[in-house]
């Protein structure tokens, strides 16, 4: 079966979908170096929440919600010159609406500026009496999930071999995604993927009917110094622990991150790689410290990309670090991240000789942990492009980042793990065509698409943003980036480029973006960082005419 993405994101339920509502809160500031200024107003994460969580009621008067409507504090950046960016989820009578959520644009003294919703319009349902009860919800849900037992959704996706059922209680929410709010259950049915995979599907359901609503598969196919030798990596320094005379493969600088041995299973947290020495692996797949050591560095690459480019401390921005559990299953060809474990997992790959432990595979992975904590992309149509193209983009950065010598930097996804048997990548950011799939510009269509495809026109944009149209080569890489109107466009760099598309992602985007509202706020991010009419925000307009998005 052919994979892309076969190192494929796994991402818990987004915003839209979380089984939780999520509290993120970051500090973002509006420079071109956001990393390098502090908050003007020197405010910590709780003190951001808390002026969030005391904004509500005002904002949702300026808004002019309903009543039943409440807003829930998810996230808050303030600028440094004291601009707001608040993010809320919403209730309705108490249960949580999915589409709900939205971004309250404040100035300094908290007058609402604008607001970004995922979905205009009521929340009110016909009804708030369900016909169905919890029990029935959850067994039509799970009934609708083996249905499709022993069939693929697409070319990327491993058929279902087995349900266990469904896991908790059926919710009652409000669905409004669509714009046609009405009332809904939530459940989440677990089972088993053929190649090995952990299925944990998300339904949204009708509450009169049982019929299927949305169904999102949350498993989706992706102080010590001591020395490491990793199999992509090659030889790195590792922060490690030491206690005693053991050394053990944990980060206490990092939030705590450590990597751990599943020794084939497929569940639990794993062992965590310790000994008595402090040099790890010999760069060899046969021998199982190298993938652990490309784990360990990759996560901790990870975390010191997000802190030195954006200030943001982990994935949650909360100061703590995600685990790594590598060889995970038996010729498990694919790596994940979930948001309910909190951690990274990797597969060893055909015959358990071809650990899927590259860099820029960890950075994708864990930036969709990003993405789930800020705007929440769903996972499907034009938004579930869009969060796949998030982290093929910072997944590459944090290649860049590391700039190391064995994995030269570049625009290609996977290029080292050889998924495809031939020495391909999984994709190419500057013609995303290339991989026979992936769409080079936006149609009316590309929502159709499997997200692994339709992120190309996220991915080329960002490539012709940070590096411009035509041919070029880049550490050794030739690349030939094309327009959709044959236009030159000219690139502003990766630096740029990459501080415009986190804050797009962080202050402006919301689970239903899709790709013209993608244009908008990532213009919107250029303007804040680089003003209206500058270089930068003339480029991002010109980049997203290169790929048929205007």
């Amino acid at each position: 079966m052919k994979r892309k993405l076969a190192v494929g994101a796994v991402l818990s339920a987004s915003a839209l979908l979380a089984g939780a509502i999520q509290v993120s809160a970051g500090i973002a500031q509006a420079a071109p170096n956001p990393a390098a200024a502090q908050n003007s107003a020197g405010q910590h994460r709780g003190e951001l929440l808390a002026l969030a969580a005391a904004q509500a009621p005002s904002a949702a008067k300026a808004l002019g919600l309903g009543a039943q409507e409440k807003l829930v504090v998810k996230d808050a950046i303030v600028d440094a010159d004291g601009t707001r960016h608040l993010r809320y989820e919403r209730t309705y009578d108490g249960l949580p609406v999915l589409g709900g959520d939205l971004v309250v644009h404040q100035d300094a003294k908290g007058k609402v500026k604008s607001s970004d919703k995922a979905v205009a319009g009521t929340l009110a349902p016909a009804s708030l009496s369900p016909k169905l009860t919890a029990a029935q919800a959850a067994s039509k849900a799970t009934g609708a999930v083996q249905s499709t037992v022993g069939i693929s959704k697409d070319a990327d996706e491993a058929a279902l071999t087995s349900v266990t059922g469904a896991s908790g209680n059926a919710e009652l929410v409000i669905w409004a995604a669509d714009g046609a709010p009405r009332l809904a259950y939530r459940t989440t049915v677990e089972g088993m993927r053929a190649d090995g995979t952990p299925s944990r599907q998300l339904l949204v359901t009708d509450a009169d009917s049982g019929a299927v609503l949305s169904a999102h598969e949350e498993v989706q196919t992706a102080n010590a110094t001591g020395t490491g030798n990793g199999v992509f990596v090659g030889s790195v320094s590792l922060t490690t622990t030491l206690s005693g005379s053991t050394y053990t493969l944990k980060d206490a600088t990092r939030g705590g991150q450590y990597t751990s041995t599943l020794a084939g299973k497929t569940s639990g947290k794993g062992t965590v790689y310790s000994k008595t020495t402090n040099t790890w692996g010999s760069g060899a797949a046969s021998n199982g410290e190298s993938a652990a050591v490309d784990a360990q560095y990759g996560a901790a690459v990870t975390w010191d990309f997000y802190k030195n480019t954006f200030g943001r401390s982990g994935i949650r921005n909360d100061g703590v670090g995600a685990y790594s559990r590598v060889h995970y299953g038996s010729n498990y060809v694919n790596a994940f991240w979930d948001d309910s474990c909190f951690c990274m997992t990797y597969g060893d790959g055909s015959g358990n000789t071809h650990p899927l432990t590259e860099l820029d595979v960890s950075g994708h992975e864990m930036s969709h942990g990003v993405t789930s904590n800020t705007a929440g992309l769903n996972y499907s149509g034009e938004s579930g492009g869009l969060n796949e193209a998030t982290s093929d983009i910072f997944g590459s950065m944090v290649e860049f980042y590391a700039n190391l010598s064995k994995d030269v930097p570049d625009y290609l996804i996977g290029e080292l793990i050889n998924i495809n048997g031939n020495g391909t990548p999984l994709r190419y950011m500057d013609k995303p065509s290339k991989d026979g799939a992936s769409a080079d510009y936006w149609s009316s269509t590309v929502g159709n698409k499997d997200v692994h495809y339709s992120s190309g026109v996220a991915n080329h944009f960002f490539y012709l943003l940070a590096e411009g149209s035509g041919a070029k080569t880049i550490n050794g890489v030739s690349y030939n980036s094309p327009t959709y109107n044959g236009a030159a466009v000219t690139g502003i760099g990766r630096a740029q480029a990459t501080q415009i598309w986190y804050r797009a992602l962080t202050v402006y985007m919301t689970s239903t973006t899709n790709y013209k509202a993608a244009r908008t706020a990532t213009l919107n991010a250029a303007k804040d960082l680089y003003g209206s009419g500058s270089t930068q925000y003339n480029a991002v307009a010109a980049a997203w005419t290169g790929v048929n998005v205007s």
